[in-house]
């Protein structure tokens, strides 16, 4: 099994998902070769080590690429709407693996927080995973909030 804590803040989150920060090219096919089958980048193409060939790269090792660009200082509901969608199909079959990488980990952290959290993972076993990465800055936070609560006006109406 290859080693993948070379990966820029590599987190394995289960067994099925990691997070990370910018993979290189060569990074990709220990990627694959630890049987991850879909690769979801969260960076923007202009990001610090951003790889502009980097769907060629992934596709050419067999894996799928989905590219949800997320705009550091604003990321948006929609983002993460079409995120919770990307992962849903990504996860649906038994033994698919899912890294999610974009610049630092820091935009994925905050994504796979509100991930999990939908899927009912506690506040403070999510929390911690995002605390390994960093401390969420108050454009960040306020994000995560305002989805958090999005997430439980949902789960109320679906409810009652």
């Amino acid at each position: 099994m290859p080693d993948l804590s070379e990966i820029t803040n590599f987190l394995p989150i289960s067994e099925a998902i990691a997070t990370a920060g910018q993979p290189t090219e060569a990074q990709f096919s220990d990627i694959q070769a630890a049987g991850y089958s879909t690769v979801i980048n969260l960076a923007m193409p202009t990001s610090d080590n951003a790889l502009p060939n980097e769907r060629a790269i992934v596709e050419g090792l067999g894996m799928t690429y989905v590219h949800i660009p997320v705009v550091w200082e604003q990321p948006t509901g929609d983002d993460c709407d079409r995120f919770f969608t990307v992962m849903e199909q990504a996860t649906q079959l038994p033994d698919q693996k899912v890294l999610v990488h974009c610049a630092l980990n820091m935009r994925v952290s905050a994504f796979v927080y509100l991930y999990r959290r939908r899927l009912g993972v506690s506040d403070a076993i999510a929390q911690a995973d995002v605390a390994k990465i960093w401390q969420p800055n108050p454009t960040w936070q306020a994000f995560m909030d305002a989805r958090l609560a999005d997430l439980s006006t949902r789960n109320q109406t679906i409810d009652s």
